[in-house]
């Protein structure tokens, strides 16, 4: 650690507060916001077939509840590892702090695991599971039974029980998905003290940046699974869901776009500080890699997919790229709130500097490995409850 300091003090430019010199929130606190904008837009994409009926994504309707909830798994994950202390975490549920906006994650986080994803991935594949544990035997047969939690009732009367239970379920849980990561937002929003953060629109940029991450998420697994699995691509569910990226994103962009002229607009102090912290501090990050990247280039890939040009075949590759450098564009964004916002100093007259190490407790490697980790947990939950055979549950002769 006391070789990172020694490098950073070397980077250090202007006048800066001593406490200033190192950065305290590091790339974990980056991916935290990152993992849970990702849960929050998979979800959201649940809720186009769900509430919207918008019959054209139901082949993804699962395939986006199991990624949400893998990766709802795996999103406190980085704040654990960054305060290094794994023991003390439930202790946010023993002892409540009412008043702070950070202990109510803890709330927000059990509200949306139990009451909304379990509960609707549950009563969405009860049925399912049903059959499944009558038809399968051994270990697998075993966890299926376990998993009816003891109801066994598979009737019409029981269907249709369920299906309200979802709907009802799904109505709760949208705005849930809002508050789960608008919060972040608000938490960084609500710092006046830190002028690249202190702003109203922050929890509405960071909620639309994870509808973009997150249909581009669903939307990737759905064309690289369907890959795997040599199953012809519906086309009409990845051209939809493609046009709803390419929505989202615009709206996304209106509301950065929004910020900034309202920071070149106003020109408050420490207006300069910010305008250096652009053009040359996180010039790369914010620039190059979010803004071009991580956002017009997809636009523009996206656009010339929805135009008509090509074909299917070769819109499905422009759509890859188009989610890749997404998902890579919206992690850029978070890191240049988290980061950006800690290396400019206060008396707006100086700079810190960031180094992430490769090795240790909050470094690369750990990142990654929370990264991955939601995919091999998808991985599971896909084998165990897969998601792409027509739904045994909602089959409509039955309902009728």
């Amino acid at each position: 650690m006391s070789e990172i300091l020694w490098e950073v003090l070397k980077h250090v430019e202007g006048y800066i507060y001593p406490n200033e010199v190192e950065v305290n929130w590091s790339v974990l606190i980056a991916l935290y916001p990152y993992i849970t904008g990702l849960v929050a837009g998979a979800f959201i994409v649940a809720s186009l077939e769900r509430i919207f009926k918008v019959e054209a994504v139901k082949p993804t309707y699962r395939l986006a509840l199991l990624t949400a909830l893998a990766f709802l798994l795996c999103a406190p994950l980085p704040l654990v590892a960054h305060l290094g202390r794994p023991e003390r975490a439930f202790e946010i549920m023993t002892t409540p702090h009412l008043t702070s906006a950070m202990a109510g994650f803890g709330f927000v986080y059990a509200w949306y695991l139990l009451i909304v994803l379990l509960t609707e991935i549950y009563y969405d594949y009860r049925r399912d599971i049903i059959r499944w544990a009558k038809e399968y035997k051994g270990i697998r047969g075993f966890i299926y039974r376990v998993l009816t939690l003891g109801e066994w009732d598979d009737s019409e009367e029981a269907l249709k029980a369920d299906q309200r239970v979802v709907n009802i379920v799904t109505v709760v849980g949208l705005p849930s998905a809002a508050l789960l990561h608008g919060y972040v937002g608000f938490i960084f929003g609500s710092v006046k003290a830190n002028i690249w953060w202190s702003s109203p629109l922050m929890p509405i940029i960071f909620l639309f940046s994870a509808m973009v991450s997150g249909i581009a998420l669903v939307l990737l697994i759905y064309i690289v699974s369907s890959y795997i699995r040599g199953v012809e691509l519906d086309r009409a569910c990845t051209d939809t869901l493609a046009g709803y990226l390419l929505y989202s994103y615009i709206l996304d962009l209106g509301l950065e776009a929004m910020e900034l002229i309202h920071i070149f607009y106003t020109q408050e102090e420490g207006f300069d500080a910010i305008v250096t912290l652009i053009s040359d501090k996180i010039f790369v990050s914010f620039i190059i890699i979010q803004i071009f990247f991580g956002t017009l280039v997809p636009i523009i890939l996206l656009l010339i997919a929805k135009s008509g040009i090509f074909k299917f075949n070769v819109r499905k590759y422009l759509y890859i790229f188009a989610t890749v450098l997404t998902l890579i564009g919206v992690f850029a964004m978070r890191w240049n709130v988290v980061i950006g916002g800690q290396i400019l100093s206060k008396t707006y007259m100086g700079y810190s500097y960031y180094i992430m190490p490769v090795f240790g407790p909050e470094s690369l490697s750990i990142t990654l490995a929370i990264m991955a980790l939601p995919f091999v947990i998808l991985a599971i939950l896909v084998k165990l409850l897969p998601p792409w055979e027509a739904p045994y549950v909602w089959e409509k002769k039955e309902l009728e």
